[in-house]
């Protein structure tokens, strides 16, 4: 099996560059390439709820997704993948199942999604700047969405072909977040309210039924207890670096060429 969960995923840096959206497309391509020469028959694709887009349905279920909905080119090389993940089982035999996660956040993320970038943010005294008053998005623990792919896996001849919702199943206001993390840090820091971006969902509510009822998964770690964890995590992770970077530094500091030999 070839579990392929790799992604350029921050929808507004495809918006800014759109070329990061064919290489998704390509590695995509290429990883079926490899699973069609080697004889691999079976594929786990990670999606998005992004594929939704911005209807106006309230609760989405997996047979929801439309092309016109693309509000991205994140979102056309979620849609496009699927697409050609199913060519690859029709041609040339290799089953799959589709998963499509919603705002994974958690443990070991150093990049500038919102959650983690909140907490940094709050931990330098910098205001929180939320993209869309109305934004809405289910939040889904990173743990969760592990025992979500792992269930996939376990229960694969049961359910290949198919595609599960891994979401938490509950959607919560970006503005509630943003306050849930500053109030949990006890930070003094502002929230600040911008006009949605370009080529971002504003709402999202994920229906999980179908990956309750035939993986048996069910999400234990609410926004609250998630949010906990992250912000515990994320403390001991900078305290970490913040050690590493005084070590590093405290031989050399009085050497001028081991100075200049440490940079390189």
């Amino acid at each position: 099996m070839v579990i392929h969960l790799a992604a350029n995923a921050r929808v507004y840096n495809l918006v800014i560059n759109p070329g990061l959206a064919r290489d998704n497309f390509e590695m995509l391509f290429n990883i079926l390439e490899f699973c069609k020469k080697h004889s691999i028959q079976n594929f786990l694709f990670s999606s998005s709820r992004e594929v939704y887009g911005n209807s106006a349905v309230a609760v989405h279920t997996e047979t929801e997704a439309d092309v016109r909905a693309c509000e991205s080119p994140y979102t056309a090389s979620k849609i496009g993948g699927e697409a050609l993940v199913h060519a690859y089982h029709r041609c040339y035999g290799i089953n799959f199942v589709i998963t499509r996660f919603s705002n994974v956040y958690g443990m070991y993320d150093t990049s500038d999604r919102v959650i983690p970038l909140f907490i940094r943010m709050t931990q330098n005294n910098q205001d929180l700047v939320v993209y869309g008053e109305d934004k809405c998005l289910d939040f889904t623990y990173i743990d969760d969405t592990v025992a979500g792919v792992i269930k996939c896996i376990e229960k694969f001849p049961d359910i290949q072909n198919n595609i599960f919702n891994i979401a938490c199943g509950r959607s919560v206001s970006l503005i509630e977040v943003a306050h849930l993390i500053r109030d949990s840090m006890n930070g003094k820091n502002g929230v600040i309210i911008h006009d949605n971006r370009t080529g971002e969902v504003v709402r999202s509510a994920i229906d999980i039924t179908k990956a309750k009822k035939n993986l048996e998964y069910e999400p234990q770690v609410p926004i609250e207890e998630g949010v906990a964890r992250s912000i515990s995590w994320y403390a001991e992770y900078y305290s970490r670096v913040s050690r590493v970077r005084r070590m590093s530094l405290a031989p050399i500091e009085k050497n001028p060429e081991q100075i200049r030999q440490w940079r390189k």
